[in-house]
């Protein structure tokens, strides 16, 4: 499916709207990227089939009617096997690197030791993707024509939308696999929402975003199992008036019985999406901050 011309491109990602945002909503799509260079296939130990597990498959959709409405939108054409754009860029297996230099401090996290990096190692039924490790030279250069001008894209639209409104918030969009029930008392959330506890977005547009879900059918979680990772960590500063929210919709919602193509509730999950960006814009005006500065 084809998403409308985006206004400017980039490497790796897509850039939907105007540079300077008209609204101070701003969205990332960081997991639905499917374009796998021949290269990376090349490499690959299992079948393009098992690194499509990896993407959040078709979420890029859900945002469709906000690009033709003009919002501002970062979205990644690069798959998540190549690069994973909600990984700090020195979130690094050492083992999955040669030529690596001495000086290059890497990151821990539980998400890399569980085999999802910067660049995914490992997952359930695969435990190596890769025949072999990568040259520093290819992943120092996926990071610095990808990761490190998404976040840059990010990082002016927020200080833009900031700027013009008094505010800015960004909604990183995500899929996620049909919950358990034994995690939860009562019925799995089909939504969940994350703000890293609090630490990146204000418990009032986490609210106002609940209860908008919830009155278009979904069940609402918030920050379990899913709390949001690095790309709202590093973009969240609700102090400065920068507030950034993880959105994990639930693939049942939106995808077919075999969760490969879209299927009959995406015109619906698009609806509490846009209903939800739509509330967040409301919620905050301008004259709170003004009146709060004085």
């Amino acid at each position: 499916m084809d998403h409308p011309a985006p206004s400017q491109g980039e490497r790796g990602f897509d850039l939907f709207g105007p540079d300077i945002p008209e609204r101070p909503v701003i969205l990332s799509i960081p997991h639905a990227g499917r374009e796998y260079p021949q290269s990376l296939l090349d490499k690959a130990r299992v079948q393009p089939e098992t690194l499509h597990r990896l993407e959040d498959r078709w979420a890029d959709l859900l945002v469709e009617p906000l690009i033709a409405r003009g919002y501002s939108i970062v979205m990644a054409r690069a798959p998540r096997a190549l690069i994973d754009l909600n990984r700090h860029e020195r979130e690094i297996d050492p083992g999955m690197i040669v030529g690596l230099p001495r000086d290059v401090p890497l990151h821990s996290s539980a998400k890399l030791r569980g085999g999802l990096g910067l660049m995914p190692r490992r997952m359930v039924g695969a435990p190596e993707l890769w025949r072999g490790p990568f040259d520093w030279s290819d992943v120092q250069a996926r990071i610095d024509g990808i990761h490190r001008p998404y976040h840059a894209a990010l990082a002016d639209r927020m200080q833009a939308a900031r700027e013009v409104h008094g505010y800015a918030i960004l909604i990183d969009v995500h899929s996620m696999p049909s919950l358990s029930f034994s995690l939860f008392d009562g019925r799995p959330p089909t939504l969940v929402l994350g703000d890293r506890f609090g630490r990146s977005a204000s418990s009032r547009l986490m609210a106002c975003a609940a209860h908008v879900a919830s009155s278009h059918g979904l069940c609402v979680g918030q920050n379990h199992p899913y709390a949001g990772a690095y790309l709202i960590e590093r973009h969240g500063r609700p102090e400065r008036d920068c507030h950034a929210i993880q959105m994990e919709f639930d693939r049942h919602l939106y995808l077919d019985r075999a969760m490969e193509m879209p299927g009959p509730g995406l015109a619906r999950t698009q609806g509490a999406l846009a209903a939800m960006v739509e509330a967040l814009e409301e919620e905050l005006p301008r004259r709170g901050y003004a009146l709060a500065a004085e």
